[in-house]
This record gives structure tokens, C-alpha cells and sequence, in this order.
């Protein structure tokens, strides 16, 4: 794939000028209606498929879609037996005797996150709200804008009559639980979804909203509960400590042997790998460009007034090893917690037992099932005062490492960028886990991995306030079309 197809059909201002009022006419306000409902990922609700609202937004984008009626495109919502629906697309190629009959293959996905604490007073995640820009609540940017953003993007090309390739879309409603009802879809749907040749995946991030951010490796992921058991039942602490030890405290022990609690370093050697080359190469050039931003991204507690100094430090000072701590060093941490109650519930009784949810990230390269039972019997191993402890795996997904980028899907980014936000593409790994990447790279190794989002600074998707930057969307929208039409 070295032959360049010509884009001198394509007027870049004029596929930004479409896409915009494609944003500004009704994406902006389907997105918010979809903000509204509840489809919350089958990890956090059990009872998914009798509340109805995954069902709702996958009906609601699918007739949104048909609703544009783009010529050529073809759509179903396939619905597997005892698994989340998935939306399936295919538009067909517009180019005669093209010289690759590969398909461009675009993936998102529309169930959420859980609510989370923390919002704004005016804010929630079921209640959108457009202010300076930025469209507030849970799922806008991770990921429900990616099916709206990929059929304007195609709509976009139509109107100036630009060839393009075949298209198909994938759009899953189990991504936040792990993407475990994927892979029945991926094999029911292989031969349909042809020689994929270009995958575009809008469920990543940016380092800033200046330019094209071409995401090159993601982070794997393990996830479980460790339990620790003492007691059957709580008893008082004034009579029983001293001689009971308390759960917290071996919870404590446990998790050291996994992390140094003064760094934050992961302790077991088979955790971690070497970066390649390539990438710290790159990581070098992101922390140049980057700098302090890196570090001024994330709601610290505890800033002057004006936000310029922290008096809460990170990890480390430095934007590289920020950068690669981010994302090819495993990390530990600790999202949720049972058997300790609320503290105006909390008597003095030492606790039966502490239950830790664990999730783990890992370095794009490992094996994440190995990981999985390297700390199950690193946990559970030889307890301390022989106490029940147990670790139950959740769930466990390999990172990424993107493929070398043909020159043409190279020069193709540049173009995209310098002609829509007036600066060359940049590239950045992420510390978050997509698993259909490494699938797909499986299934399809030569293919070109344009993986990007709108995941940029604050924009705090899984937590509160999490907003889409709408701006940066319309011109991440036209740089989609723009690469798309550049495949050979």
C-alpha cells in the first residue's frame, strides 16, 4: 500500500464548513439526548436489557443515522443471544476500478460509565448542559459522539462529490465492561467486514485541543476484588483489639507486596517491559510539546487561586517520565470498597472483613491473562495471620502497540491536521484500555490504526464533570474524512 490516491477533489474548508453545521444543526442536540439516558455499561447494571436503555440509545442512533440517508448505506442492529446489541454499517465504495478494494473500518461505542459523585451543582451526568463549548454529562466524548461524528464525517465527503472506499461501522454497548460480547460480533460479522485496510477508532484522547493527536499505544488492564476475612461477624474494638488483627491492616500488607506504597511503583519484575524505541523517541517530542500541561490536566485538590502552582505534587516532576508512567508503566488502583461503613454509620467495631475492587493497568506489550495470575497468587499466597484472603478476577484485557505508520497515512494525518487546526499531528500513548485495538490488529495486521478522540485536558471522562470539547470535535470530525479519503 505505497501508491498515494489523489485528494485534489477534496476542499478541506469546505468539508470543516459541512461538518460544522452538521455539529451545530443536530449532533449537538442528539448528543444531548442521548447524555439523558441512563445506558449504563452491563458491568455497572445487571439488569440492562430489562431497563431498555441501551436498547433506547442504539435505537435512537441507528434511526438517526438512517435518517441522513447517505447514499449507499446500509444498517442493521444485530442482537446476539444473552448479549449487548452492536449497530453495523456498511457504505459502499464510490470509487471505480479503485486500485485497493480494502475497507475503512470506524468503531465506537454507546454504553457508559456510571454516575460517579463530585459534579458541579449545576451539573450531572443525566443532564446535559452546552456552556462555553463544552457539552457536559456522562458519555458525550466516551465514546457517544463517535457514530454521529463518522457518518458526517462520510456526509461530508458526499457533498463534494470525493471518492471514497468502502466503509463499514462497528458500534458496541459493552466497551466499559471490557468489550467481553465483542468478539461473537467480530466473528459473525468477519466476512462482512471485508480487507480492512484503515481501522478508525474515536474512542481515544488528545494532549491538547491544538492539533490531531494519533493515539500509538494503550494500556492493558486486569480488574478483581480482594477480600480480606477475619471475622464472621463485627465485634467491639475495644474488646477485640490487641488479639483479632484487623482486616484493614492485612489488606495493607497484601497490597504492598504488589506496590511500593511511597512511589507508587509496581514491585513484581514481570509487570513491566522495555519501552521500544520508537515510542520513547515519540514520548520525547509529546513531552517537549506538552511540557507542565501534562501535570495542569488533572483536578488537583489543593491550588493557589489563580491555578498556576500545586501544593499537591505529582508523581513525579518531570513531563517524559509523567508521560511514560502514564503509559507503559503498570499502576495500581483502588476504585471501590466494601465492608466499611459510612462514617456517620461508623461505631467503634472492628470489621469482619475489607474487600478492595482492584483494577491494574498494564504495559501495552503484556500478557494480560498471565498478569491476572501472577497477582492471584501473589495476593492469596501465604497469608498473614492466616487470614481468609481471597482475589476474584473481573475481567482482564491486553494493551495495544500500534503498527509503523505507512508514509501514505503519515503524510495523509499531517495534511488533515495542518489543514484543519493549522498544526502537524502529534502523537500520544494513553494509559486507558480499548480491547477491540488488539484484536483487530490481530485480525488485520496490515492494517493502518487512526485511533484519536476528544478525550483531552479536564475533559475527565469515567468522572465528574466530563465534557465533550465541541470545537475540537467539529475539526476531529473533518480530519476523519480527510484521512479517509486519502486511503489508497
Amino acid at each position: 500500500m505505497n501508491a498515494r490516491a489523489p485528494t485534489a477533489a477534496l476542499n478541506p474548508q469546505t468539508l470543516l464548513q459541512s461538518v460544522t453545521q452538521a455539529w451545530d444543526s443536530d449532533i449537538v442536540q442528539q448528543l444531548s439526548d442521548y447524555i439523558a439516558v441512563p445506558a449504563k455499561s452491563p458491568a455497572f447494571d445487571a439488569d440492562w436489557a430489562a431497563h431498555g436503555h441501551i436498547d433506547r440509545v442504539v435505537q435512537s442512533a441507528a434511526d438517526w443515522v438512517l435518517a441522513q440517508k447517505v447514499p449507499g448505506l446500509r444498517l442493521e442492529i444485530i442482537r446476539l443471544p444473552q448479549r449487548t446489541p452492536v449497530i453495523f454499517f456498511e457504505v459502499d465504495a464510490t470509487r471505480d476500478n479503485a486500485a485497493s478494494s480494502q475497507t475503512v473500518l470506524m468503531y465506537g461505542h454507546l454504553d457508559k460509565q456510571p454516575e460517579f459523585n463530585g459534579w458541579r451543582s449545576d451539573l450531572g451526568p443525566w443532564t446535559p448542559k452546552f456552556e462555553d463549548g463544552k457539552l457536559y454529562g456522562r458519555g458525550g466524548a466516551d465514546d457517544g459522539y463517535a457514530i454521529y461524528a463518522s457518518i458526517a464525517a462520510i456526509q461530508g465527503l458526499k457533498a463534494q462529490g470525493v471518492k471514497h472506499p468502502r466503509i463499514v461501522g462497528l458500534i458496541e454497548t459493552c466497551e466499559e465492561s471490557g468489550s467481553y460480547d465483542l468478539l461473537p460480533y467480530v466473528d459473525a460479522l468477519r466476512s462482512r467486514l471485508g480487507d480492512v485496510g484503515l481501522v478508525m477508532c474515536l474512542d481515544s484522547g488528545a494532549g491538547n485541543y491544538e492539533q490531531l493527536w494519533l493515539t500509538t499505544s494503550l494500556r492493558g488492564m486486569a480488574s478483581g476484588v480482594l477480600k480480606v476475612e477475619v471475622l464472621s461477624e463485627g465485634i467491639h474494638s475495644g474488646d477485640a483489639s490487641g488479639v483479632v488483627p484487623s482486616s484493614f491492616r492485612i489488606m495493607r500488607q497484601v497490597l504492598d507486596r504488589l506496590e511500593d506504597s511511597a512511589t507508587g511503583r509496581l514491585l513484581p519484575a514481570s509487570f513491566h517491559v522495555e519501552v521500544p524505541a520508537d515510542r520513547l523517541q515519540q514520548a520525547r517530542a509529546t513531552a517537549a510539546l506538552l511540557g507542565d500541561e501534562l501535570f495542569k490536566r488533572f483536578p488537583w485538590a489543593h491550588h493557589d487561586c489563580a491555578g498556576a502552582s500545586l501544593s499537591t505534587l505529582p508523581m513525579t516532576d518531570d513531563p517524559l517520565q509523567a508521560l511514560l508512567q502514564r503509559t507503559w508503566a503498570p499502576t495500581l488502583s483502588v476504585t471501590g470498597a466494601d465492608g466499611l461503613p459510612a462514617l456517620k454509620d461508623a461505631g467503634n467495631v472492628l470489621r469482619p472483613y475489607t474487600a478492595f475492587k482492584l483494577s491494574l493497568r498494564l504495559p501495552p506489550l503484556l500478557n494480560a491473562a498471565q498478569a491476572v495470575q501472577t497477582l492471584k497468587t501473589l495476593l492469596e499466597d501465604n497469608a498473614p495471620y492466616q487470614a481468609h484472603v481471597t482475589f476474584h478476577p473481573e475481567g482482564a484485557a491486553n494493551g495495544w502497540n500500534a503498527p509503523t505508520s505507512a508514509p501514505w497515512f503519515e503524510q495523509a494525518l499531517n495534511e488533515a491536521s495542518l489543514a484543519h487546526f493549522g498544526a502537524p499531528c502529534a502523537t500520544i500513548g494513553q494509559g486507558g484500555t480499548i480491547p477491540l485495538m488488539n484484536l483487530l490488529s490481530q485480525g488485520f495486521p496490515k492494517a493502518q490504526m487512526m485511533v484519536c478522540g476528544v478525550l483531552g485536558p479536564k475533559s475527565n471522562a469515567h468522572g465528574p464533570n466530563e465534557f465533550l470539547h465541541v470545537p475540537y470535535a467539529k475539526r476531529l470530525t473533518a480530519a476523519v474524512g480527510h484521512v479517509m479519503a486519502a486511503m489508497p
